[in-house]
């Protein structure tokens, strides 16, 4: 058994873990290429995240889903870059909006360079995707403008809040579903589309892609509460310090309502208090660490791998089926 890619995802077929990391590497290559710039500032801010590595999470997902038709079809690796493009882009906003100090254990482009040079080099990678984009065909380009709407509003829906009446629990799923799932959906759809394989299959992975990003994102909440930076490559408790509800808070709130329990009342007033002092924010985070709300957000994780492990059933027993199996084991698996 060897390893390839992102959790140290094992592959038993060696033909297909050789194809996977050369694809891969050919997907780090056009990602050096499509950042560069005339300009070397712009090269430099636009490499910044590229060369502090990452997880590879989408492009993976490009080379496996590519297995179900022909993975060396000519679409297959740019579709890789776009997606991986588009994700990069978003952290250098993302990081702007959360006013995060570290990405991928390196300073932020935010902290490094300032907020308009972090979202000018975001639009900067997005321009880059669109125009790989536009060999891809008309139908790659509507395939990722409705992600990419589907993302965005993901991201409104979260600073807006759920409506009066809505399950906060609820609206935060649709709000990961656009802001997480609808990227790694389309990871899953242009490997299977680029490749040429069937309409049905691909319709299985988009939907598979669509639950394991979810999945993706809620390891994430529970690894921003539980892990330290070094495992996270981020700074831990970045999303409690600015107030955003992720799973475990929003699982905490639900109990406080449902039981009443003066200590759960009490951790949601701390939650809900000044977190940008010090001392209050690394209270907040080791209380959280030791709630029953953080193993119920690591049961939400298992439930949306599970249902991402359920879509791949039509699909015919491979290689590449395991391997993809085998992610919902290691999503799972980084939220403990």
């Amino acid at each position: 058994m060897t390893v390839v890619g992102p959790f140290g995802l094992s592959v038993r077929d060696q033909a297909l873990e050789a194809d996977v990391q050369a694809g891969l590497a050919a997907v780090e290559e056009g990602l050096l290429e499509a950042t560069k710039s005339e300009v070397p500032f712009i090269t430099e801010a636009a490499q910044h995240l590229v060369r502090a590595g990452g997880k590879r999470f989408r492009p993976l997902l490009v080379m496996l889903t590519a297995r179900f038709g022909d993975p060396y079809a000519p679409g297959v690796v740019p579709s890789a870059v776009v997606v991986e493009l588009t994700h990069l882009a978003t952290l250098y906003h993302d990081d702007v909006m959360d006013e995060a100090a570290v990405r991928r254990g390196v300073p932020s482009a935010n902290v490094r360079w300032g907020n308009s040079v972090a979202v000018l080099t975001g639009d900067f990678l997005f321009a880059r995707a669109s125009h790989i984009l536009a060999d891809l065909g008309p139908e790659a380009v509507r395939v990722q403008a409705e992600a990419f709407e589907r993302l965005v509003t993901g991201q409104i829906l979260e600073t807006a809040g759920p409506s009066d009446g809505r399950d906060p629990v609820e609206h935060y799923l649709d709000v990961l579903a656009g802001k997480t799932g609808s990227l790694v959906a389309v990871s899953c759809r242009f490997g299977a589309m680029m490749s040429g394989a069937d309409e049905s299959v691909v319709d299985v992975l988009t939907q598979y892609g669509e639950r394991l990003g979810v999945a993706f994102q809620l390891a994430d909440d529970v690894l921003d509460i539980a892990s330290d930076s070094h495992e996270s490559g981020k700074t831990p408790g970045t999303d409690l310090r600015e107030g955003i509800p992720t799973m475990p808070v929003l699982r905490l709130r639900e109990r406080a309502a449902r039981l009443g329990l003066a200590e759960d009342v009490a951790l949601c007033e701390l939650l809900a208090s000044d977190l940008t002092d010090d001392a209050r924010h690394a209270e907040a985070l080791a209380a959280l660490r030791v709630h029953p709300a953080l193993e119920q957000a690591r049961r939400d994780t298992v439930r949306f791998a599970e249902e991402a492990r359920a879509a791949l059933a039509p699909l015919p027993e491979c290689d590449a089926k395991a391997a993809l199996t085998e992610l919902c084991d290691a999503v799972v698996h980084r939220a403990g």
